[in-house]
């Protein structure tokens, strides 16, 4: 049969209503409930100066038995006051019996009407960082350029948002681009819109991609997946310290440093390519570049060159020692400034449109052909290819 008794005897100081219209109530449930709390103050340290008396007591009984037991002292005295101990020890039994059942008739109250049945607590454990993979350089290009196929247009999302909320929010939605393939995209994007004189985007981007590599650095620190860091950190920033924010501000500030220089270093690096390009282009069949080779020649071949006057140059080389001639021809032959069968092509090319004529019934007469012959001669006349050769 369930006994209902303890119920009957609750002592409830903060819901009663039954008081005298002249009596202040919540001044009485007040005194009520302090008094409580001092009784239940007074009752612990009662329990604890009884544990106290009881684990001293345990101690000098142990302490006597065990002397009595290896005869060291009197023994008589040690008897006594073993008697002594003992008749302590019946005490503190008697004083405990009294303490157990004035807290058996100590009414209950709201802090123990209850008791929890049992306690369990449960941490959360951050998902751990992902170990690094050993992969080669072609395979994290290859994973680079395949994140960026697939996830190109929500990393330009998340670069071009303004507000730390909308930003924790959006990466939140995706965590999957929560991680260094996303961080080394706006690190090239960032680039790239410098490179096209677009300052104020680009420090926005960077912005952006500071705040990513901070979430990186964050969980490296705490060695879990970045993923998790995503709400510790915008919580931060949005509620920093004054250091914290002047650091984070640096960082920015160095970082668009790092991109104007490295955007300068692609500029020159890609006119120096396009100049390369050129050069190339302008080789001539002894893979010499026809700029050079001139600003190499004597001024007075420059000057013929530049004029075009045949007469000059051929005079010119004739004034020349044969191997100074020979090593400049050589030059302008290998850097296509001077193509030494010209005649014989342009002289094929003549018979070709005589042979037209001749077809259309008109036939060249021999001072023609004199004449033709004379603007057809080489412009280096007097010098023979084998001299080249």
């Amino acid at each position: 049969m369930v006994d209902y008794s303890k119920w009957k005897n609750i002592e409830i100081s903060d819901d009663e209503d039954d008081t005298h219209p002249n009596i202040d109530t919540p001044s009485l449930f007040r005194w009520r409930h302090q008094a409580r709390v001092e009784r239940m103050a007074e009752m612990d340290h009662e329990k604890d100066e009884f544990k106290k008396k009881r684990q001293s007591y345990q101690a000098r009984l142990m302490d006597v038995k065990e002397r009595i037991s290896k005869k060291d002292g009197n023994e008589e005295a040690l008897k006594k006051e073993l008697e002594k101990i003992e008749a302590e020890g019946k005490e503190l039994d008697r004083i405990e019996n009294d303490m157990i059942k004035k807290e058996k008739k100590t009414p209950w109250n709201v802090d123990t009407i209850s008791k929890p049945g049992f306690e369990k607590t449960v941490i959360n454990k951050k998902a751990g960082r992902k170990p690094d993979e050993n992969l080669s350089e072609e395979e994290r290009e290859q994973r680079m350029k395949q994140f960026v196929k697939e996830n190109e247009k929500l990393c330009k999302q998340y670069g071009m948002l303004r507000k730390y909320d909308d930003s924790k929010r959006f990466l939140q939605e995706h965590l999957h681009l929560v991680g260094e393939e996303t961080a080394n995209y706006l690190v090239i994007w960032s680039i790239n819109l410098e490179m096209e004189e677009k300052h104020e985007l680009m420090a926005h981007v960077a912005h952006q991609c500071i705040c990513m590599q901070y979430i990186l650095e964050l969980a490296k620190q705490l060695d879990v997946d970045p993923r998790a860091c995503v709400a510790s950190f915008f919580s931060k920033i949005q509620h920093c310290q004054p250091e914290y924010r002047a650091q984070f501000e640096s960082e920015i500030e160095g970082f668009k440093g790092r991109i104007q220089k490295r955007a300068q270093e692609k500029i020159q690096e890609a006119i120096a390519q396009a100049e390369e390009e050129e050069r190339k282009e302008r080789l001539g069949p002894g893979g010499l570049d026809p700029a050079d080779v001139f600003e190499s020649l004597p001024d007075e071949l420059k000057a013929c060159f530049e004029s075009r006057d045949v007469e000059l140059l051929q005079k010119t080389i004739a004034a020349m020692p044969v191997d100074v001639a020979k090593l400049h021809m050589k030059r302008c032959v290998d850097s296509g400034l001077w193509v030494p069968n010209a005649a014989d092509l342009e002289g094929d090319k003549k018979e070709d449109d005589d042979s037209d004529d001749a077809a259309g019934g008109e036939e060249k007469t021999d001072d023609a052909k004199s004449e033709s012959a004379a603007k057809e001669e080489p412009i280096y006349t007097g010098v023979s290819t084998e001299d080249v050769d």
